[in-house]
C-alpha cells in the first residue's frame, strides 16, 4: 500500500521515459517471440507427439497444450501490436482486428504443428532430418532476401537461423518491400511441407501406435487450416487498419517517426522490422494526397 502511495504521489512520466519504456517494451515483445518459437514450440510438438503415441494425456497435459498454443499465438499478436507502435502512421489494433488476428494464427498454427507431431510420433527417428532440410531452405531463403538486422556477421547469421526456425512454423517478415508475395510463397510452401507430411503417415500407416485412426485428424487439421486462411483474407481484406497520411512529416528515413521524438530514444531496429512488416507505411507516408490506403499482407 505504501509503494502504491509512492508511485501516486510521483509526478508525471517525461516525454522521455514514455519513449525509453517503448523502447524497452519493443526489444522484449520481440525476445518474447523468439523464446516463444525456440522453445514453446517445439516442446508443444514433442509433448503432442507422445501423447498422439501414447494414446493417454493427462489433465494437466491437455491444458498445457491448450495454453502453449493460447500463449503462442497471444505472443504474435502482441510482437504485431509492438511493430505497430513504431509507426505512427498505423493506427493501433481494435479489439475486433486483435481478435481475428489472434484467431487466424491460432487456427493456421494448429495444423502446422500437428501435422509435424503426427510426423514424429510415426516416424521418430526422420523428424529431425525433416527439420534440418527444411530449415536449410528456410535459412537460404532468409539469407537470399538480405537481411541487415545485426552489427556484425556472425550476429546477422544468427539472426536468421532464429528468423528460419520461426518460419518453419509460421510468418515472419524481414525484408524491406511488398509482403504479399512472399507471405503467398511461404504459405503455400508451408502447406505443401504439412501435406507431404500427411501423404507420407497416411501411407506408411492408417494407425497410430496407440490405436487412433489417423483418418480423424484430416478433417480436424483440414477445417482448421481453411478456416484460419478465411479468416486471414478477411482480416487484410476489410479489418486491417488503414494507413493514415501525417502531411507534417518529411520524407526520408524518418518521416514515419513524429518530429517532437527526434532526440527520443528510438529502437531503430525494430522501427526497421515495423517499416518491412508494413511497406505501404512508409510508401503512402511520403506520398502526399492520399489519405488512407489498405494495409499490405
Amino acid at each position: 500500500m505504501w509503494q502504491g502511495l509512492l508511485v501516486w504521489q510521483q509526478e508525471a512520466p517525461s516525454a522521455f521515459d514514455l519513449a525509453y519504456a517503448d523502447f524497452l517494451s519493443l526489444d522484449i515483445s520481440m525476445l518474447r517471440l523468439f523464446e516463444t518459437f525456440l522453445e514453446t514450440t517445439p516442446q508443444l510438438t514433442l509433448v503432442l507427439a507422445i501423447v498422439l503415441q501414447s494414446g493417454r494425456a493427462e489433465y494437466f497435459q491437455c491444458v498445457g497444450i491448450c495454453t502453449s498454443f493460447l500463449g503462442i499465438s497471444w505472443a504474435l499478436l502482441d510482437y504485431h501490436q509492438a511493430l505497430r507502435t513504431c509507426l505512427p502512421s498505423k493506427p493501433p489494433l481494435g479489439l475486433g482486428s486483435s481478435a481475428i488476428y489472434f484467431l487466424w494464427n491460432l487456427l493456421l498454427l494448429w495444423p502446422r504443428v500437428l501435422a509435424v507431431a503426427l510426423f514424429s510420433a510415426l516416424l521418430p527417428r526422420y523428424v529431425a532430418l525433416h527439420f534440418l532440410s527444411v530449415w536449410l531452405v528456410l535459412l537460404l531463403w532468409v539469407w537470399l532476401q538480405g537481411t541487415d538486422f545485426m552489427p556484425d556477421p556472425g550476429s546477422e547469421w544468427l539472426y536468421r537461423a532464429t528468423v528460419a526456425i520461426i518460419l518453419y512454423f509460421s510468418w515472419f517478415n524481414v525484408s524491406e518491400g511488398h509482403t504479399r508475395g512472399r507471405a503467398t510463397i511461404h504459405l503455400v510452401f508451408l502447406l505443401s511441407d504439412s501435406v507431404l507430411l500427411v501423404t507420407t503417415w497416411v501411407t506408411h500407416n492408417t494407425w497410430l501406435p496407440s490405436g487412433i485412426p489417423l483418418q480423424i485428424w484430416l478433417p480436424v487439421g483440414g477445417t482448421c487450416f481453411l478456416l484460419g486462411l478465411a479468416l486471414r483474407l478477411i482480416y487484410y481484406r476489410w479489418l486491417h487498419p488503414r494507413c493514415r497520411w501525417e502531411p507534417d512529416q518529411v520524407d526520408g528515413a524518418r518521416s514515419l517517426l513524429p518530429p517532437e521524438r527526434g532526440q527520443l530514444p528510438q529502437n531503430r531496429r525494430v522501427t526497421q522490422l515495423a517499416r518491412n512488416f508494413f511497406p505501404k507505411a512508409t510508401d503512402e507516408a511520403a506520398l502526399p494526397g492520399k489519405e488512407e490506403v489498405n494495409g499490405g499482407l
